[in-house]
């Protein structure tokens, strides 16, 4: 749907409808935030099964993932909506290229609070589910490589 919304942006903005171009900057962002939502539960996923192995039951885990992947996202939408919905809309006026335009978030502040914040929280929470997860397989491997010494001599 990410990839839908983006291609479809510039034809949907060169219409001039405010209403339509604000629809389309917030399913933009949506999509956009629901896409690096759903890859930071990835990386969780990955830290679950590679270090957390034994005893790791989470009740409902998939129901749990479903509305963290697609809530989270709906709740920074839904907070930018209510403190102003204008800061969404058409970027460029241009008259000589109507194609230009392009429907997103108008405010630099709130660009950067609700997307590049968004995203560099979601890439230090992959970066340390990464290091552990690379600590426990070099962990295992050097007890297997120890034990294989072991059992040589």
């Amino acid at each position: 749907m990410l990839n839908m919304v983006f291609l479809t942006n510039s034809w949907l903005s060169s219409f001039n409808q405010p209403g339509l171009c604000i629809t389309v900057a917030v399913l933009l962002h949506y999509f956009l935030l629901a896409a690096f939502t759903w890859m930071c539960l990835e990386s969780v996923h990955f830290y679950l099964t590679l270090v957390k192995v034994f005893n790791v039951y989470v009740p409902k885990y998939i129901l749990k993932c479903c509305i963290a992947g697609w809530g989270i996202p709906a709740i920074v939408i839904t907070v930018v909506l209510i403190v102003n919905k204008d800061f969404y809309g058409n970027g460029s006026h241009s008259e000589s290229n109507p194609f230009s335009n392009f429907c997103w978030i108008q405010e630099n502040i709130v660009f950067y609070i609700a997307v590049v914040a968004y995203v560099f929280l979601i890439f230090l929470t992959n970066t340390a589910m990464f290091i552990v997860v690379l600590l426990q397989i070099h962990a295992v491997k050097s007890r297997t490589h120890k034990r294989s010494r072991f059992w040589k001599q």
